[in-house]
């Protein structure tokens, strides 16, 4: 998710919070090993917080793992105790279970043996209200601290608190989020949340984790579109260069394209394409008195309002042109350039 909400190659640095880190600390010192990550990890619990600092240590990583106590009736996103203004993403594998008889419950449900052992403490799988509960207080945080965080996530239990935890968000008006599945086995499956209130958008793949049908209804919608597609053996270099003519021809913010993995990134200040900006370019065209009209003439901003992605990928069966919306809040802004841009490649299918 980080890597795809950048237009900078994966490998830079981030900060990240773990909420609820647990005794073995592990999130922190998995990320901090693999990338070049800081953490701070969070817990209430005074016993888990001795050992997750003792782990810390013994793998020499306490210059990039902070280890911060918290109390249970305190804010979840210690922003301001930190003293940063912003973080890159905040994450937390809350307790799933409203109460210890509903975990007991739970695990007699279950006709066989469990295929993942669970080891947590009760104060890591208990809470009041359980995980929609939990994560429920980190969204209202949100609404609080918005941009500050680039992504907040949470690991989730239940299918049906996914559900909730969605029209929460929908109702928020919160509509840059992603949902995946994680399968374990056969049988144990745990699904993550993540949303942001920046413009940034997740690949389709990220943001659409799970097959549609049921989840249908809780996915995002999609990100990505075909913009045309050819046979597998046909030349592409008439669909590259209709592609690079046809964008490179916009008054965009930016535009590259790059030959060796056939995919370019653009960012418009806005509806460039459309007929209502070409009206509007040479009404400011005509006002100028004693100049030419030109429709290139005036300069456009270079604040960003849709960011996008197009590439072309060569299969066994065809070749696909797609569109992919990698920023930006107005989705209308994404679908009136996918109708644009299909227009004008159609005449090299």
């Amino acid at each position: 998710m980080l890597d795809t909400t950048s237009y900078e190659p994966p490998g830079r640095k981030l900060h990240g919070i773990d909420i609820g880190t647990g005794a073995s600390c592990i999130y922190p010192l998995l990320g901090a090993v693999q990338r070049p990550w800081y953490f701070t990890a969070t817990d209430i619990d005074p016993r888990s917080l001795e050992y997750a600092k003792r782990n810390v240590q013994l793998n020499g990583l306490g210059d990039r793992v902070q280890i911060l106590d918290r109390s249970a009736t305190g804010a979840l996103l210690p922003l301001d105790d930190l003293h940063v203004e912003n973080i890159d993403f905040v994450m937390m594998n809350p307790p799933f279970y409203s109460s210890e008889d509903e975990m007991a419950s739970s695990a007699r449900a279950k006709q066989r043996p469990p295929n993942s052992v669970c080891t947590g403490a009760p104060i890591e799988m208990v809470c009041e209200g359980g995980e929609v509960a939990y994560v429920g207080r980190m969204l209202s945080e949100s609404l609080i601290a918005r941009e500050r965080v680039q992504w907040y996530t949470a690991m989730l239990g239940k299918a049906t608190s996914v559900e909730v935890l969605v029209r929460r968000l929908r109702e928020n008006g919160i509509d840059n989020f992603a949902v995946t599945e994680f399968v374990q086995g056969n049988k144990t499956r745990r699904w993550a949340l993540g949303w942001s209130f920046r413009p940034m958008r997740p690949s389709e793949d990220i943001a659409r984790g799970i097959q549609a049908g049921y989840w249908r209804k809780v996915l995002p919608p999609p990100s990505r579109v075909v913009l045309s597609s050819i046979p597998a053996g046909q030349l592409i270099a008439p669909l590259i260069d209709r592609i690079i003519e046809v964008v490179g021809s916009l008054e965009l913010v930016h535009w590259s394209w790059e030959m060796r993995t056939l995919k370019g990134i653009g960012r418009a200040s806005e509806n460039v394409w459309g007929r209502a900006w070409r009206r509007k370019k040479l009404r400011e065209a005509a006002n100028r008195s004693g100049q030419e009209i030109s429709l290139g003439a005036a300069p456009v901003s270079d604040v960003c309002q849709l960011g996008f992605e197009v590439k072309i990928e060569v299969g066994k069966q065809e070749t696909i042109a797609s569109l992919s919306w990698r920023e930006g809040y107005d989705r209308g802004l994404f679908e009136s350039l996918f109708g644009f841009l299909q227009d004008k490649l159609k005449d090299t299918i």
